[in-house]
């Protein structure tokens, strides 16, 4: 089957996503960097672009001549990844979208509610992909998990916890790092800082998992470093549409916490855990039974986690390939065959939804309001 074209926007040299993005699309052969725009300084970017591969004449400044090169080739991009700030993904997600290529998205989609919705609407009318990277739901016994709850295994769910906490923004002498600084400035980052960035895997994934959707919640911020204007640290109560009862935690500041991130599902008639740390194994115990340790590749597992695991048992797969699980994914669904785990637009509407009532929760000392996107109620 002939590669699919790929370019990306942002996520150039020295970037924290960039890598993830470009060891994930290339890792199975069913995309190619053809074209790129990969850094705000037009040269530096041209020239990193070259170095990946990347045709001299498919080596744009920026996206705005990225879009302009590529919309009328007869041998566009099927994809665009945008990996640039917050600020700037509905802009250019949007612009994609409307010239007609498919889109991933870097989370979070937009920064606002009515940009998301917008998205989801062009999405819509264009009948062109726009996806969002929450990679972490790609993993093969995330997959597992959210078979395990659709086929009953832990009976109705009635509590989800979960958090993403690590210590890598806890030094206040550091609070000045450019790669740093962006994610509590309001003018780049939006209304959010942690929640934003991180907390919002952790709902999303609690959603995914449990296949149920957050309607309310109630929120604590706390800015813990005094020159940060947006939080790192944010506790959020949520209840889910059939009673779902959700408690998140999320930190940058959680020093001596790594990647921090995990969740628990308790049903009626078992429960499991799932750690990123560890992300080859679900911790499942049934009611009444002994706790077991369910590994990826293992004889068993459902069909999704099967599907997406590549090598054989107790061989770590890691980030980057979660990241590629969700390119196989969208490389089916270009080619014609949906994937349901494929996190679209409206995840990510749903995502700023929770975002923004978040934020207002806090201001309004925890008070508990609806966390849906208003398209959705």
């Amino acid at each position: 089957m002939a590669q699919l074209k790929w370019g990306m926007i942002g996520g150039g040299e020295g970037s924290q996503i960039g890598p993830a993005h470009r060891l994930g699309a290339l890792a199975d052969g069913h995309f190619t960097l053809a074209a790129g725009a990969l850094d705000h300084r037009p040269d530096v970017g041209r020239a990193y672009a070259q170095r990946l591969g990347v045709a001299a004449d498919r080596a744009y400044g920026d996206w705005t001549e990225m879009l302009a090169g590529e919309r009328n080739r007869p041998d566009r991009v099927d994809l665009v990844t945008v990996a640039t700030p917050n600020s700037t993904h509905f802009q250019i997600t949007k612009a994609f979208l409307e010239a007609g290529f498919n889109v991933l998205c870097e989370k979070p989609m937009t920064v606002t509610v009515e940009e998301g919705e917008e998205i989801v609407r062009i999405a819509a009318k264009t009948g062109k992909i726009c996806a969002v990277n929450y990679c972490y739901s790609a993993y093969p016994m995330i997959r597992q998990a959210r078979a395990m709850v659709r086929n009953g295994d832990i009976g109705k769910v009635r509590l989800v916890v979960t958090n993403f906490s690590h210590g890598h923004h806890g030094d206040a002498a550091d609070a000045d790092n450019p790669r740093v600084r962006w994610r509590y400035d309001p003018a780049m980052a939006g209304v959010s800082g942690q929640f934003a960035d991180c907390g919002i895997h952790a709902l999303h994934m609690a959603s995914f998992i449990c296949d149920d959707e957050v309607e309310k919640l109630s929120a604590d911020f706390a800015s813990t470093i005094a020159s940060r204007v947006l939080e790192d640290d944010a506790m959020v109560n949520f209840r889910m549409g059939r009673g779902t009862v959700g408690r998140l935690w999320t930190s940058s500041v959680a020093i001596g916490r790594q990647h921090g991130f995990d969740i628990q599902v308790f049903g009626e008639t078992g429960g499991f855990r799932w750690a990123s740390e560890q992300p080859n194994q679900l911790i499942y115990t049934p009611v009444g039974g002994r706790t077991q340790i369910m590994e990826k590749g293992e004889g068993g597992l459902y069909d999704d986690a099967k599907r997406l695991s590549r090598v054989a048992i107790a061989h770590p797969e890691g980030f980057p390939l979660a990241v590629a699980n969700i390119y196989c994914d969208l490389a089916d669904a270009i080619r014609g065959t949906p994937r349901d785990g494929l996190p679209t637009a409206a995840s990510g509407v749903r995502s700023m939804a929770a975002v923004h009532t978040a934020v207002a929760s806090a201001k309004a000392g925890g008070t508990w309001m609806d966390a849906r996107p208003p398209m959705f109620r």
